[in-house]
């Protein structure tokens, strides 16, 4: 790609380097920001400097959040003794959507991947068993991704939590094998959550 101006370029490399953004989609989005106002283009800048200096992982759960502690975990009127496992901040979104899970989250960062390096230490797993151990909780629903890799976390994670005397959980597979949870119409994973059976029953299908 030609670019007549250095500057230009730059900005568009830059756009291109977001996932699913190609160079072409770069350089609309980049000419689109030249034919906004100064004004428009400086909400813009301002908008993307705040989200990085100002916005942090919640202490309990790791949501993103803008104080120490997210939303739903300060708000009272979510049952705090129902964690809902997952893989990141778009899980949480996409089941927030549903309207059909009024428990709390634990937000994993990521799922155990060997082929990508990505080991248990590499996830907020150690803070999720820091959790149960208040005794508060009485149920953990492991909703993570109908993947060789999330099927690897689950089992993993029920080996962890099985030292507790907590009620563990996964979503029903009205999602394919291989569906991503941010994917998933609102309707099904209403259904996957509200349905949800109990990993030892899992196992058996």
């Amino acid at each position: 790609m030609n670019f007549s101006s250095k500057l230009l370029e730059n900005a568009v490399n830059e756009f291109a380097k977001f996932p699913g953004i190609g160079h072409k989609t770069a350089l609309r989005m980049v000419l689109n920001l030249l034919n906004q106002s100064a004004t428009s283009v400086e909400k813009f800048t301002q908008a993307i400097t705040e989200l990085k200096e100002k916005v942090c992982f919640c202490k309990i759960c790791r949501n993103i959040s803008d104080q120490l502690l997210c939303e739903i975990c300060t708000n009272t009127k979510r049952d705090s003794t129902l964690i809902c496992v997952v893989e990141d901040i778009r899980d949480v979104m996409a089941i927030e959507n549903t309207n059909q899970f009024n428990g709390v989250y634990h937000v994993l960062g990521g799922l155990i991947s060997p082929m990508d390096g990505i080991g248990p230490s590499d996830l907020s797993i150690s803070l999720l068993t820091e959790r149960l151990k208040s005794g508060e909780i009485i149920e953990v629903i492991l909703a993570l991704s109908a993947t060789m890799e999330g099927d690897t976390t689950i089992f993993y994670l029920h080996k962890k939590i099985k030292e507790f005397t907590i009620n563990v959980s996964v979503i029903a597979r009205g999602i394919a094998f291989g569906g991503e949870l941010e994917y998933v119409d609102e309707v099904t994973l209403g259904r996957s959550i509200a349905t949800r059976i109990p990993y030892e029953n899992s196992l058996l299908k």
